[in-house]
């Protein structure tokens, strides 16, 4: 074996095992479970969590997400943050449902998942690597997901009746890193800007989010938007759920990656040859 197949080998190496670290899923939050403080939803066998035990921020390996659970008194409450989640409603409209992934399961098939409500952000206790291609898969709620498809007494239809207004629900993930902002990445959980109506979406399945150009970050803060917006904020109900933090990209992407480092690598040796001969 040559000096430069030894390299690239080890240069590909690398790479897949950063890539293969273990991203961050929910399947380890116990649920339906005698004092784990989840609630069934509607007798179906199904469960969340939303932080009514009180217990607070939750932590994940080392990533620790926000929530804020409020009982006002007569049977009034309130949450904010993060929720976790394996129920599995695809059809109820309302607030009612808003604990269900529009998938109707977790990323890749799997039982749990986050649910975000409002603005967010998660810290990490080791500074944590996106480059060379990693992200998150997010999707909707089914809760936010359907307001958009019918219009609700709160929110608007989106593309309304004639399907032409330019609607759309956005998802701004920022990293930071030791206070200061590494990057920004947008994505649309929903986009009806389009002049081709038949190019409308409502994301509806688990998608990858590549954050790479975040670098390596010791927060993430999620914002949600929304072109439907009224006297007190956006309409548009705001939520969106996640799983899968830290993940791989696509196997498709992962090929083109390696392909691209190793032809780089590759590259890069034959111009220092080159170099070499032409002195």
């Amino acid at each position: 074996m040559t000096k430069l197949t030894v390299r690239a080998t080890s240069l590909a190496l690398t790479i897949i095992g950063s890539l293969w670290a273990s991203p961050v899923t929910f399947e380890s939050r116990s649920l339906g479970e005698i004092g784990d403080g989840s609630t069934e939803y509607n007798g179906s066998g199904t469960y969340y969590w939303n932080g009514s035990n009180g217990s607070g921020d939750f932590t994940v390996n080392d990533v620790t997400f926000p929530n804020s659970f409020t009982d006002w008194g007569g049977g009034v409450t309130s949450w904010e943050g993060f929720a976790y989640s394996n129920t599995t409603d695809t059809t109820t409209a309302g607030f009612g449902n808003q604990y269900s992934a529009y998938p109707g399961s977790g990323a890749g098939g799997s039982d749990t998942y986050a649910i975000s409500y409002k603005s967010n952000t998660i810290t990490y206790a080791t500074p944590f690597d996106f480059s060379v291609g990693k992200g998150l898969f997010v999707t909707n709620t089914t809760y936010a997901a359907l307001d958009m498809v019918n219009g609700s007494d709160f929110s608007k239809q989106f593309g309304g009746e004639s399907g032409d207004d330019s609607d759309w629900f956005k998802l701004s993930i920022t990293g930071a890193n030791g206070g200061s902002t590494t990057g920004m990445v947008d994505f649309y959980l929903a986009d009806y800007r389009f002049t081709d109506n038949s190019q409308n979406y409502i994301v509806d399945d688990w998608t990858f989010v590549n954050l790479s150009s975040l670098g390596t970050v010791d927060s993430l803060s999620f914002e949600l938007s929304s072109s439907d917006n009224g006297d007190f904020g956006m309409n548009t109900p705001a939520y969106f759920a996640l799983d899968n933090l830290g993940a791989i990209p696509e196997p498709g992407t992962l090929v083109t990656m390696l392909l691209g480092a190793f032809l780089l690598f590759i590259g890069r040796r034959w111009v220092v040859k080159q170099q070499g001969v032409q002195r």
